[in-house]
């Protein structure tokens, strides 16, 4: 291992783009998800004249010149088998562009990042199952008893918008908060943030997070909303996610106990449950998230910046708004630049994902895909990994430049 000379100061930032699969993985076929593309459907709908909703700012094939740039319609075309259409006619590449396999067993949130992170999950999460009144009923009982409230609504496998349609206005008369789930291992709770008060449901959360510990349940997660109606209902931007925490170190802790920054913004200290954080931001949607990681590149010269951009997933993926992604990829690429433009000579700099949610794809769940590795540094040329059999190479490679431990789990790519 090489060992870090003083006064050299290295550099890493991950971008997670949240959700954006660029093809069906080898193993898709046993979660129900063989043909889910998220990135190659969308781009194929736009260069189609089918995705062109009134949140999208511009019409016909997909605009990602500077992802093009980086390598991502290259990585997508080898992960998809066939060319990713969209409106850049440039081969010039200047990143070092593979394609990943996720191993770990589900394709939630936090194991696509822990296995980023050297820390592949390798046992299966609980899971709720998807019938009426999934929850058990002891389960609700203790919570209700615990959190003193009266009562709890939906129980049920919902998509979080049309949850608040269906039970937000009973919600507000009641005071029972909106418990739901979904095929990912977690437990979400949703309610008013003025009716039923913002730390009242944070406090329920952390309630519900110890009660539910003995399950294996990955996530409990804050869905506030406001609005009058179910007209109106919108989800905040005070969401919170408590997770198991990571069970073995991950590349944040041999970051953090090498003496170097590790700087969480947007969901990233949640997802991680503030294990290996040396500082949390926090930001309400993808262009603050944007405006964070520039702001930390000024400052903060050496570690690590890992950032997640949540909107890909959130608003868009799972509400299978097919324009509004589309349009979101177009936004970050056309405020890449302002990133590269600080990327200092000792950087290498990570574009990535954590799993994919097709929004032409069934359901409004997450789908198995391999993700693009997308680097880039000054000191490298361009090149083609091709094909990384874990999404742990991510780490084990940033982990190389940063000049920590080696992890336990991925082989560095050869960039240099």
């Amino acid at each position: 291992m090489e060992v870090r000379r003083p006064n050299q100061k290295q550099r890493a930032i991950i971008i997670v783009l949240d959700s954006l699969g660029i093809g069906s993985s080898k193993d898709a076929v046993h979660y129900g998800d063989e043909g889910a593309d998220t990135l190659g459907h969308i781009a194929e709908l736009c260069a189609a004249g089918k995705a062109n909703g009134s949140c999208r700012s511009q019409s016909g094939p997909l605009h990602i010149p500077n992802l093009a740039r980086l390598g991502l319609a290259e990585a997508a075309k080898e992960s998809r088998g066939k060319p990713l259409p969209h409106s850049c006619k440039s081969n010039v590449i200047d990143g070092v562009f593979g394609y990943a396999q996720e191993i770990s067993s589900g394709k939630d949130t936090p194991s696509g990042h822990w296995e980023i992170c050297g820390l592949p999950v390798l046992f299966d999460w609980g899971v709720f199952p998807n019938t009426p009144n999934c929850f058990p009923k002891s389960l609700l009982e203790e919570i209700i008893s615990k959190a003193n409230i009266p009562g709890c609504l939906a129980n049920c496998h919902a998509s979080g918008t049309k949850v608040l349609v269906d039970f937000g206005e009973e919600h507000m008369k009641t005071g029972k908060p909106i418990f739901y789930t979904s095929s990912d291992s977690v437990f979400q709770i949703a309610a008013h943030e003025k009716t039923f008060g913002l730390e009242k449901l944070y406090d329920l959360c952390k309630i519900v997070r110890k009660t539910i510990d003995l399950l294996n349940i990955g996530r409990v997660i804050a869905r506030p909303f406001l609005g009058d109606s179910a007209s109106n209902f919108f989800r905040t931007s005070n969401r919170i996610d408590l997770t198991t925490p990571p069970h073995k170190p991950t590349l944040l802790d041999h970051v953090s106990e090498a003496g170097l920054p590790v700087i969480s913004i947007g969901k990233i200290s949640d997802i991680f449950a503030s294990k290996g954080i040396s500082k949390s931001v926090k930001a309400p949607n993808n262009d603050e998230i944007i405006n964070q990681i520039l702001d930390q590149m000024k400052v903060v010269h050496e570690g690590l910046i890992f950032a997640n951009l949540v909107d890909f997933d959130s608003k868009f993926g799972h509400r299978r708004d097919v324009s509004g992604y589309a349009n979101a990829i177009e936004e970050f690429d056309k405020r890449l630049p302002e990133i590269l433009k600080l990327t200092g000579d000792n950087d290498l700099l990570l574009i990535t994902a954590d799993h994919g949610c097709d929004p032409t794809w069934k359901g409004t769940d997450h789908t198995r895909e391999h993700v693009p590795a997308l680097f880039y540094s000054k000191k490298v040329s361009s090149k083609n990994l091709g094909f990384l059999t874990t999404f742990a190479d991510m780490g084990a490679t940033i982990s190389h430049h940063l000049k920590t431990p080696a992890l336990k789990k991925g082989v560095v790519c050869n960039l240099w």
